[in-house]
């Protein structure tokens, strides 16, 4: 299941209390206070890794208590510090600070890590106060709280490609023919929910990352149909790869690309300043050579890059393979 947001509760651990004890042992005349030092509570970290691809799960448990730094004991015993947590996140996790909403970290590789709640200081034993005038002191500190806080997680999809279009426009089997990602493909509208990530090998050595994002329809940006639940993973792509069906369905190709480029302009308008790339599918299902000169017209004059193919027959697919290569400049 893909999940792309959640809230979170984090609670450092608190500090330990210090401890107030004096040595009374045989042979010790004046053995003095003794109380150790309480040890500090556990960190909360976010960490950014590529073994997960959705926020699934922060779904099944949402609070995160970070264990408690251990009280001082005597004969200058410090407590135990308590352990840290991490907690996993995939890249392009953007994460914020409630309630003001305030972004405080987006994740953009592996590796990275965030802390987020800090552990509170373990108190001073009565052994921190002695001094030359108060040799017994009976003073001790309590720890001191850990930092609570409240985020929300949402998770925009990193890639170099993404497939947009209207439902039923190919996309799950164009990334299926062109990848190892397996959405589901089916003949009715709304066949993908979520978006499905897949890897192009151009080689051995080069490869670059597909987006395929659940179809579009008008006033998707006004959260029609799906919504603009996941136009937000378009935001992070390199090339926006608008496959348009060019088949006997009785739908305008050209007015598939307008309503499609409306869209994603009102959702963010620095969306129609990345590259472009038309694509004409359902080739092998065309009856009307017609609406593919429309569409390849139209593109020209528009100076819009232009292709077309069939996932069914793999007409124009290695084609496309190398010219999204070119477009982002690998190899």
């Amino acid at each position: 299941m893909f999940i792309d947001r959640a809230k979170i509760k984090v609670i450092a651990g608190d500090g330990g209390n210090g401890c107030m004890a004096f040595r009374r042992e045989k042979f010790v005349p004046r053995g003095g206070p003794s109380g150790g030092d309480g040890g500090k509570g556990g960190d909360a970290y976010l960490e950014c890794t590529a073994r997960v691809n959705t926020l699934l799960h922060f779904q099944y448990k949402r609070v995160f208590k970070v264990q408690r730094g251990r009280h001082g004991e005597g004969s200058n015993r410090h407590g135990k510090e308590g352990e840290d947590i991490v907690l996993l996140v995939p890249p392009g996790t953007q994460v914020f600070k409630e309630p003001g909403h305030e972004l405080i970290h987006d994740f953009a590789a592996a590796g990275e890590r965030l802390l987020v709640a800090r552990g509170g200081g373990g108190g001073r034993g009565n052994a921190r106060f002695a001094t030359s005038t108060n040799q017994a002191p009976r003073r001790v500190e309590p720890g001191w709280p850990g930092e609570e806080v409240e985020l929300s997680l949402s998770l925009k999809l990193i890639a170099d490609v993404g497939l947009i279009g209207f439902p039923n426009a190919g996309k799950s089997t164009l990334i299926s023919r062109i990848s190892a990602a397996k959405s589901k493909v089916a003949d009715y509208p709304f066949t993908t929910l979520v978006p499905h990530l897949g890897v192009v090998a151009l080689d051995d050595y080069h490869t670059f990352v597909v987006a395929d994002i659940p179809g579009l329809i008008e006033g998707a940006h006004e959260g029609h149909g799906l919504g603009d639940e996941f136009l937000k993973h378009v935001e992070r792509t390199k090339i926006l790869l608008h496959l348009i069906d060019v088949s006997a369905t009785g739908r305008d190709p050209v007015s598939d690309y307008r309503t499609i480029l409306h869209e994603l302009t009102m959702f963010n308008e620095d969306l129609a300043n990345r590259k472009h790339l038309i694509v004409a599918s359902k080739t092998d299902a065309l009856d009307d050579p017609g609406r593919l000169a429309r569409l390849r017209s139209m593109c020209s004059r528009k100076k819009l890059r232009f292709h077309s193919i069939s996932s069914v027959t793999g007409q124009g697919i290695r084609e496309l393979v190398v010219l999204l290569a070119q477009m982002l400049e690998i190899g």
